[in-house]
C-alpha cells in the first residue's frame, strides 16, 4: 500500500477512489467502470505532475525522507555482486547504520559503503535511521584503506540526517571519527564516487561525500543541518522549517548551481519510492558514467583533483 506525503493528499483522495472501483469490479463481474477508471488514472497522473513538476525545498525533504524509498541495501543487492560486508571498526563494535564491503559492479571489484536506514520498526531501530556512530566512520575509514592498498574503486550512498549525537557517541569520539573518514577520502589513491541517495545531513554525510565525483538524486537534499533544526536556531521554533529548506539551499538544483554536486540524477515521475527499480536503473547509469570519467588516472591525479574541487568550492559558491 502505497504511502501518500501530506502535500499528496489529493492524489491520494483520486486514486483511492480508482482502487476502489477496481475493487468493486472484481467482486462484481458483471460491472463496467473501465471508463470512470481510466478517467480517474488521467486525472491522478495530471495531478502526479503538477505536484513534483514544481516541489517546494520543504516538499523535497519530505520526498528524500519518504519512508518507501529505495535504501543503501535495496541499491547494494540490486547492482552489486558478490557483495561481502566487512564488520566492526577492531575497536569498539559493529554500527549497523553503516553498510560496506567488497563487491563487484559491472564485475568490477569494488569498495561499496553507505548509510543504511531499514524499512520496518525493528530494522530501523537496529540501523539507528541512517545515524552513524564513531564505530561507522572508523568501518568505513577500515573499507577505503583497504580500497587503497588493493587499487578498488570506492563507491558511496548515503543517506543520513546526520552522524548520531548522543553521549556516547560523542564519548568515543565522534567527531573525530567523522573528521578521520574525511580526511581518508582527501588521501585514497583511488577513483571514490558518491551518490546522495536521499538525506545528506551534515558532517555525517560529508564523510562519505568528499569524492571526485559527487551525484545527487533529483528529490534529495544535502545541507549542513536539518531544517527543522535550524528554524530551531536562528528563530527558536521548529515549524519554521519550510522558510529554513527555502533559505539553506539544499535541493539538488541549487546544489549543482554551486558546484557541491556534479550532476543531477532523475528520478521517476512521483519519486524514486514510486517505482524503485527505474530509479536504481537511473543510479546505475551515473555510477557507471563516473567511473568512466575517473578511468585511467593515476593515484596523483585522482588526490589533487579531489582536493581541488573542495579547495575551488568556496570560490564557486560565492560567484553563484
Amino acid at each position: 500500500m502505497t504511502q501518500y506525503l501530506d502535500f499528496e493528499k489529493p492524489l491520494a483522495e483520486i486514486e483511492g477512489k480508482a482502487e476502489e472501483l477496481r475493487a468493486l469490479a472484481r467482486a462484481n463481474e458483471e460491472m463496467d467502470i473501465k471508463d470512470e477508471a481510466k478517467a480517474l488514472d488521467e486525472k491522478a497522473a495530471k495531478l502526479l505532475d503538477e505536484l513534483y513538476g514544481n516541489l517546494t525545498p520543504w516538499r523535497k525533504c519530505q520526498v528524500a525522507r519518504h519512508p518507501e524509498r529505495p535504501h543503501c541495501k535495496d541499491y547494494i543487492e540490486a547492482l552489486f555482486t558478490e557483495y561481502t560486508p566487512l564488520a566492526g571498526d577492531r575497536n569498539f563494535a559493529d554500527d549497523l547504520a553503516v553498510m560496506g564491503g567488497l563487491a563487484r559492479f559491472n564485475d568490477q571489484p569494488v569498495v561499496v559503503i553507505g548509510h543504511e536506514k531499514g524499512n520496518d520498526t525493528k530494522s530501523r531501530i537496529e540501523r539507528n535511521f541512517g545515524m552513524a556512530r564513531p564505530e561507522g566512520y572508523r568501518k568505513a575509514v577500515r573499507l577505503m584503506e583497504l580500497a587503497s592498498k588493493f587499487g578498488l574503486p570506492v563507491i558511496t550512498l548515503v543517506d543520513t540526517p546526520g552522524a548520531y549525537p548522543g553521549k556516547g557517541a560523542e564519548e568515543r569520539g565522534q567527531s573525530e571519527a567523522i573528521a578521520r573518514s574525511t580526511e581518508k577520502c582527501l588521501q585514497i589513491g583511488v577513483p571514490l564516487v558518491s551518490v546522495i541517495i536521499g538525506e545528506g545531513g551534515s558532517g555525517g554525510a560529508v564523510a562519505f561525500a568528499t569524492a571526485n565525483r559527487v551525484a545527487m538524486m533529483e528529490h534529495s537534499v544535502y545541507s549542513v543541518i536539518t531544517p527543522e533544526g535550524c528554524a530551531s536556531i536562528l528563530w527558536k521554533d521548529s515549524e519554521k522549517m519550510r522558510e529554513a529548506a527555502e533559505a539553506m539551499r539544499l535541493t539538488a538544483d541549487d546544489l549543482r548551481k554551486l558546484g557541491v554536486t556534479d550532476r543531477i540524477i532523475p528520478e521517476p515521475k512521483g519519486g524514486a519510492h514510486r517505482n524503485a527499480d527505474a530509479a536504481i536503473a537511473s543510479v546505475r547509469t551515473a555510477i557507471e558514467e563516473m567511473l568512466k570519467e575517473l578511468d585511467g588516472k593515476d593515484a596523483k591525479s585522482l588526490i589533487a583533483d579531489r582536493r581541488r574541487k573542495y579547495l575551488d568550492m568556496g570560490d564557486k559558491g560565492l560567484a553563484a
